[in-house]
């Protein structure tokens, strides 16, 4: 390891161990013991201990009489990474660039260390959100593998196809019953960025609330079948719907759909729904394919 990438290692350790006082409120005299810090951190103890070394000539950690380094003085605030980017920012990147085929299908804790200028707080927060969106699993050990995607125009197509067939069908299925609470749920969230909300919405909370306002409809046919299927093509096209969001005055016009969708179904009104519902995924389909395509075609 060089010298420059092993002072950023311990300079991201010792953030680490700030963070962890402040996060488990440990008090002044509070022992920090390198092996268990080396576990937590997932770090060898040659950094951990460069970095206790840096925090005592800070003051922050002293050595006990007793033995071993206890924490001095409790950080009121972490100071600023200079390295690291917003937490969107290197969301979106790791995103761009797993589409674009920039990372291999299985990576290490290390590398996205390294290559993202995180500290080891920073990627586990990282790693926690995108693995709970499903795009990312681990592997035993510190490895981590992406999971399939949905990345090209012609696939993205067929995802459209899909749901194009799947979802008014559901909204007449027998069993579908209104669930009105959730659906009360979403119509205001759909409100929220109709009345302005869209404008400053990110592409990630974008396509959240909108896939959610789906699978509610969806989960309303109470068949499992239908749930899983739109689940399971949702997490597909999660990447792909980030290259290429709708822009905001297109993306408000749906969201006003979604709420003429949703009082439709508040009212019992459900083939008018079933209707509806294929109304409004064929112009999704159309504008976005269309924009996909550009995308693809231009120089």
């Amino acid at each position: 390891m060089t010298e420059t990438k092993h002072s950023q290692l311990v300079d991201s350790v010792r953030r680490d161990i700030l963070k962890l006082i402040q996060e488990h409120n440990l008090a002044p005299g509070a022992r920090l013991v390198e092996r268990k810090l080396g576990e937590e951190l997932k770090v060898s103890r040659s950094p951990i201990r460069k970095a206790l070394q840096a925090l005592e000539a800070e003051g922050t950690v002293e050595r006990s009489p007793q033995g071993g380094i206890v924490v001095s003085e409790v950080p009121a605030e972490l100071p600023p990474h200079p390295g690291a980017a917003d937490e969107n920012e290197v969301y979106y990147k790791l995103a761009e660039e797993r589409l674009n085929g920039q990372l291999p299908d299985r990576i290490t804790e290390n590398f996205l260390l390294r290559h993202y200028d995180l500290t080891r707080t920073e990627l586990t927060e990282l790693l926690r959100r995108i693995s709970n969106e499903g795009w990312i699993e681990r592997l035993p050990g510190y490895g981590w593998e992406f999971q399939p995607m949905l990345d090209t125009v012609t696939v993205y197509q067929d995802s459209y196809r899909f749901r194009l067939t799947l979802e008014p069908a559901a909204i007449l299925e027998p069993s579908f019953v209104v669930n009105r609470e959730k659906l009360l749920k979403c119509r205001e969230e759909q409100q929220r960025l109709v009345d302005g909300g869209i404008w400053e919405a990110s592409n990630a909370e974008l396509f959240d609330s909108n896939s959610a306002l789906h699978e509610t409809i969806m989960n309303c046919s109470n068949n499992t079948f239908f749930s899983d299927a739109l689940q399971k093509v949702d997490k597909l096209r999660r990447l792909i719907e980030y290259r290429k969001s709708l822009p905001r005055d297109r993306a408000l016009a749906r969201c006003k759909e979604h709420l003429a969708i949703i009082d439709l179904l508040l009212d019992g009104k459900l083939e008018t729904a079933s209707t509806y519902m294929r109304e409004h995924l064929s112009s999704v389909s159309l504008e976005k394919t269309s924009d996909q395509e550009a995308a693809t075609d231009a120089p």
